[in-house]
């Protein structure tokens, strides 16, 4: 029995593939210099579609999505009547009832959406959600097993019931999440396969500002976003003076993420016993950086030592003499090949003289 929970330790289990559909919608109220609503979609992770409800903007990022919409142009009808439409409705109306349950009659407030679904390409099963945000907390949840609002909220529960009472909306909620959206992850993953189901893997660096701050594994340019990196004392994963960061999206769709190391208590005998493991979803190989000082990259220049200051200021006497050196023997040749004042005064006169 315990060699067995020493293989469960420490065998390392295959991550299942799962793929992402996901949309983000904010509304604001109060802010002037931003348009009153904007919806973003993304699948795995990666930007595929902006929308700006209110100067009716609508973009497509990714190449092979215009394909998608030529070829089901009634997806492209219902991605423009919820952009320019329904979620401006909705959120304008949301956002009044909102003011008035908690008795705000001014000021910036944030109304978002986040829904989607998620698909296990292993197992075939999908989840879905969706779920509202009001200034920063949680509002209101749709709960797909009863079909009904959820809220932590007891100011809203008059918004809840009436969201409740409304059928056609919640029956479209059903249909949507159990079988539009599914489908329509799908065929994006078909028609985009060459950029979505793409495995890239990263370049790992070890980063510190000074001598004395964490040591930062930082890894970027990976794909997909399914990775986790850690650190390693003689071959097993530390989380003592252990930082790790989130997985952040780069600008040409792939990933990057750190984790920082707290070395303060690091005696530099015992830095070849630590490591940084990246390990990325569907890549046997994992990417091993040893903590090596001589491959940190840093923009710290080591301050000048005392005597280093003392021998410069010495260099910069000694070359103020030798200039002033140099220039009165200058000066002492100049006068020795000058004639006497008697003389060219002299020659002066004779030159002026008329008659002469």
């Amino acid at each position: 029995m315990k060699t067995l929970l020493l293989l469960l330790l420490f065998c390392r289990v295959s991550s299942t593939v799962k793929h992402s559909l996901r949309y983000f919608v904010t509304g604001f109220s109060g802010v002037s210099n931003l348009p009153e609503l904007v919806a973003v979609a993304s699948i795995n992770g990666v930007q595929a579609g902006y929308c700006d409800g209110t100067n009716k903007k609508l973009e497509q990022k990714l190449d092979w999505e215009k394909k998608v919409f030529e070829n089901d142009p009634d997806q492209l009808k219902m991605y423009t009547h919820h952009c320019f439409m329904d979620y401006p409705h909705r959120f304008k109306t949301t956002m009044f009832s909102l003011k008035q349950v908690f008795n705000q009659s001014e000021g910036v407030h944030i109304l978002q959406l986040m829904q989607g679904c998620e698909w296990d390409e292993e197992t075939g099963e999908v989840t879905s959600f969706m779920q509202y945000g009001y200034d920063g907390e949680d509002f209101i949840v749709f709960d797909l097993k009863t079909s009904t609002w959820i809220t932590p909220k007891p100011q809203v529960v008059s918004i809840k019931l009436k969201w409740d009472s409304e059928i056609g909306r919640i029956k479209y909620n059903e249909q949507f999440f159990t079988q539009t959206c599914p489908k329509w992850l799908k065929m994006y993953l078909h028609h985009g396969n060459s950029s979505l189901l793409r495995i890239d893997v990263p370049s790992v660096s070890l980063l510190q500002k000074t001598p004395s701050s964490p040591v930062s594994c930082h890894s970027t340019g990976f794909y997909p976003d399914r990775a986790m990196m850690f650190w390693r004392k003689d071959g097993e994963e530390i989380h003592e003076g252990v930082e790790r960061g989130e997985i952040l999206p780069n600008h040409d769709g792939s990933f990057q993420m750190n984790v920082d190391l707290d070395i303060s208590s690091v005696s530099p005998e015992d830095w070849r016993r630590y490591d940084c493991v990246f390990h990325l979803s569907g890549v046997e190989d994992d990417i091993i950086t040893e903590l090596d000082e001589t491959q940190i990259r840093t923009n710290w220049e080591k301050p000048m030592t005392t005597i280093t200051i003392i021998i410069s200021a010495v260099v910069v006497v000694v070359v103020v003499f030798a200039a002033a050196a140099g220039f009165m023997v200058h000066k002492n040749k100049q006068d020795q090949r000058r004639p006497p004042d008697s003389e060219v005064s002299s020659e002066l006169s004779e030159r002026l003289d008329p008659e002469t």
